[in-house]
């Protein structure tokens, strides 16, 4: 697992929760902003399964349980579209509340698949 690319996605997650918490507490729906950037994180998230998948293939992780590991590379991989999906259909804060539990889930799921990897 590349730690460079995971620790991009944390901290993107990070500042998009942020960016949504900020959204929520001014009482505003989720922008083109957050959409953007949850598209990005989402890239971010594929790239992360990418190199996983691709270590995986080549012998890499043979102390992980393969379950765990890709059912955490699909819930991840699942929050952003569903996060953004759920905050377009509520055009209230509480859309841009949706994205701050989405943004948290990502950098924590992250961090664990990161533990899973090294076998802790």
């Amino acid at each position: 697992m590349n730690t460079i690319v995971a620790t991009v996605v944390i901290a993107l997650a990070v500042l998009l929760m942020l960016a949504s918490l900020i959204t929520a507490i001014r009482n505003r729906a989720m922008g083109m902003v957050l959409l953007v950037g949850f598209c990005l994180l989402e890239v971010a998230v594929l790239v992360q399964a990418g190199f996983v998948i691709a270590a995986v293939a080549g012998g890499e992780g043979a102390h992980v349980s393969k379950g765990t590991l890709y059912g955490y590379l699909g819930g991840t991989a699942l929050i952003p579209p569903a996060g953004v999906f759920l905050a377009l259909a509520e055009r209230s804060r509480w859309g841009s509340g949706i994205l701050v539990v989405a943004g948290f889930a990502i950098a924590v799921m992250t961090a664990r698949l990161q533990q899973i990897w090294q076998g802790l």
